[in-house]
């Protein structure tokens, strides 16, 4: 466990928090370019998320403050991308799989803290379908963020796909994790 939250792994994480509002300025400016740099900053924000992990465990630099903040980095960068996403194209067809992935976030997040409160956090932990998700997600968002929604554009269509596609994983990663808390749920107070 690291001493300091002057980590490589917490600064890379601090960096990812502080670019989310970058992100949005980019996604707004009035050029031809915005959209393709706010896709591009997105993706290497998702890259971070596994570099700083990746160094965490390498560099034997893992804090409590690491493990706090890396998923509210994460989630603030893919919310704040989905909102954006849903304004630009503004059709049900974003709209509601959009919806479904915040509400997943929150409810995962809320029952997490909940497991965590009970001692029993290690029941919940991030699963390899909840990675292939993220990725699954970063790519898709990534490719909708890039590129104006034009429905002709086999590109677009491919980032809609890819993003339903994460809906699916996204729902099935909270069923497994609701499956995994349900004991814990249901258990009578004591």
């Amino acid at each position: 466990m690291a001493n300091s939250i002057y980590t490589i792994p917490n600064i890379i994480t601090f960096v990812r928090i502080a670019l989310v509002p970058v992100f949005v300025v980019i996604f707004y400016l009035p050029y031809q370019w915005s959209y393709l740099w706010a896709a591009i900053l997105f993706a290497l924000a998702g890259i971070t998320d596994w570099v700083d992990g990746y160094l965490a465990r390498k560099l034997n630099q893992s804090s409590k403050l690491g493990a706090f903040l890396d998923p509210v980095a994460d989630k603030l960068m893919v919310v704040t991308a989905i909102v954006l996403l849903v304004e630009v194209h503004s059709t049900p067809w974003l709209a509601i799989p959009a919806i479904v992935v915040i509400t997943r976030e929150v409810a995962v997040s809320a029952l997490r803290e909940w497991m965590a409160e009970i001692g029993e956090r290690a029941n919940v932990a991030v699963s390899q379908i909840g990675k292939f998700k993220t990725t699954v997600q970063i790519v898709a968002i990534a490719v909708l963020l890039a590129h104006s929604p034009d429905f002709k554009d086999p590109v677009v269509i491919m980032g809609y796909a890819l993003f339903y596609l994460a809906t699916l994983l996204t729902l099935w990663s909270m069923v497994l994790y609701l499956k995994a808390a349900w004991p814990f749920l249901i258990s009578p107070d004591e």
